[in-house]
């Protein structure tokens, strides 16, 4: 399979490390969505990444689906997610906080890079609702007290959270603070710590101006 994306993306990158952890090998395309986006629009027609390219050519997109089909490929008990029940719900709601925060640090970034006049009024919703999102994932994670968010093994909900980290302190430096928020501190430097995340990772690359 092939899996389309820099890694400086915050959902390729956490669906990268997923593909590491279930041993699956796939041959990585490095396109961009603005360099590269014609050919992207043979596989995607949103020309977005993460896009994975089934072996029988099916194109899979949106960092979601392309996990909930890979943890079905890894089966149940491989899965990096629990089943069913509470557990699963509240992964996914860090999933989709995490994600939600990574998406509105891209368009911050887009805004400054791509705009020749930014909106402030935008500037400032944007640093309010990742300020937001990582007060509660800073409470919910200090709450914690196993080694990985949900038990002993690494899951979905941790590889996401760290990748919006990474992002938004490469993206907007300062915008993360440490003091501030220093469960989410440790939990970065946790996951960045493993060789999955050693491995799978690229220093920011941001798009040109038009």
């Amino acid at each position: 399979m092939i899996l389309i994306g820099q890694f400086d993306s915050p959902f390729v990158r956490r669906v990268a490390i997923a593909l590491d952890l279930y041993k699956i090998s796939y041959e990585h395309r490095t396109w961009s969505t603005f360099g590269d986006a014609d050919l992207l629009a043979s596989f995607n027609p949103l020309r977005r990444v993460p896009t994975l390219v089934l072996d029988d050519g099916e194109a899979l997109f949106d960092s979601f689906a392309i996990l909930d089909w890979l943890d079905e490929l890894a089966g149940p008990e491989h899965a990096l997610i629990a089943r069913h029940g509470l557990e699963r719900r509240a992964a996914l709601r860090i999933c989709a906080l995490a994600t939600g925060l990574a998406d509105k640090a891209v368009s911050l970034l887009y805004e400054r890079i791509l705009h020749k006049e930014t909106s402030q009024v935008w500037v400032d919703r944007c640093h309010s609702q990742i300020a937001d999102v990582f007060t509660v994932l800073e409470a919910d994670r200090a709450a914690r007290l196993t080694q990985w968010w949900f038990g002993q093994m690494i899951g979905h909900a941790d590889i996401a959270v760290a990748c919006a980290i990474r992002f938004t302190r490469e993206a907007h430096p300062g915008l993360f603070d440490n003091a501030r928020w220093p469960a989410l501190e440790r939990h970065a430097s946790t996951c960045e710590a493993l060789d999955q995340f050693r491995r799978i990772m690229q220093p920011l690359v941001p798009p040109h101006s038009p």
